[in-house]
């Protein structure tokens, strides 16, 4: 991994002082209307979700290397974040057009890599839906877009995390024990695919290769992995890449999120840090909704301040320093 001089700079500020990517996630939109619909009987407003963005990003990016916003909602957030904290904007549409098949990526219209810049990116942030064994000719939709991607953050000389979301075509449940099974072709086969320069991507943002709901001495259920299967599947994740890559925590508990960190260090995965997002700030949007803003306020004060904590406490034993890739 090669970067310039401009890029080197941008991951240094996203990044803590040994390098360890340790980022807050909060830029959610159509799932945080969900969350917030459950707790009120009308539509979430614009003034609502910005104003929780703020409030999770005013208290909370004290304790955070970077947080990732979304232009939508999150700008008046990037006003309340910590000086010191590096920015992540996003850059496509929130989930998917359901209507058609492929889940096809799709840009913010009215941004650009150099928009997103000029609003203070450090780093411009993708997610992709990808099925390495989907149809063929979206797949190769799906690479071109991420090539025009990579060029306008080239252009912009700016980082580009491509976060890869994998599914399967055929299967609807992705907590189902039966795609467990094929998570990890799913999600190792991709990383291997955008590691590739052409697409020009500098950090990875990935899941874990398991489902560790179904992981031996995880699982409360079914197994589908030995602990040592799960473990392979690391070594493997971090054999498929020579890129940066950090991990999401795909809404998992704080608790679980902390224990797959630590379970993926001691199998060998040399992961450089996370974009953590709902198991950091979750509990905060039913006290939102139901107490008010300041009672909010206290609860990430205190909760999510514990959440954060202990998460930075794991990565100072587990994470890899990103400079050793680059």
């Amino acid at each position: 991994m090669t970067l310039t001089a401009n890029k080197r700079a941008f991951m240094e500020k996203l990044s803590d002082s040994k390098g360890v990517i340790s980022a807050l996630a909060f830029d959610q939109r159509g799932a945080l209307k969900k969350m917030m619909a459950k707790h009120q009987t009308e539509e979430p407003t614009v003034a609502q979700i910005e104003e929780l963005k703020s409030l999770v990003s005013e208290e909370l990016t004290k304790y955070a290397s970077s947080i990732l916003l979304d232009p939508e909602y999150g700008l008046p957030a990037v006003q309340v974040k910590d000086e010191n904290a590096g920015l992540l904007l996003a850059y496509e549409k929130t989930g998917y057009d359901a209507s058609t098949p492929g889940r096809l990526p799709d840009c913010l219209v009215e941004w650009s890599a150099k928009r997103l810049k000029e609003q203070g990116a450090d780093a411009v942030k993708f997610l992709l839906y990808y099925d390495v064994d989907g149809d063929e000719y979206i797949n190769l939709q799906k690479q071109a877009y991420m090539e025009r991607i990579g060029s306008e953050c080239k252009a912009e000389d700016i980082p580009f995390y491509l976060e890869i979301l994998s599914y399967d075509e055929t299967i609807e449940d992705n907590a189902s024990p039966e795609f467990a099974k094929v998570k990890p072709r799913k999600v190792i086969e991709a990383m291997k695919v955008f590691s590739d320069e052409r697409f020009g991507v500098d950090v990875l943002k990935v899941e874990v290769p398991v489902n560790m709901n179904y992981v031996e001495g995880f699982a409360t259920g079914e197994v589908v992995y030995t602990k040592e299967e799960a473990a392979e599947f690391f070594r493997q994740q971090e054999a498929a890449t020579d890129l940066p890559y950090i991990y999401l925590s795909a809404g998992v508990s704080s608790k679980l999120f902390q224990d797959t960190l630590v379970f993926a260090a001691e199998a060998g995965a040399k992961f450089n840090g996370v974009l953590c997002g709902r198991a950091t700030w979750a509990g905060s949007v039913e006290v939102y909704i139901k107490e008010g803003k300041e009672a909010a306020r206290e609860w990430l004060r205190t909760e999510g301040f514990k959440n954060i904590d202990d998460l930075n406490k794991v990565l100072e034993t587990t994470a890899t320093p990103w400079t050793e890739k680059a």
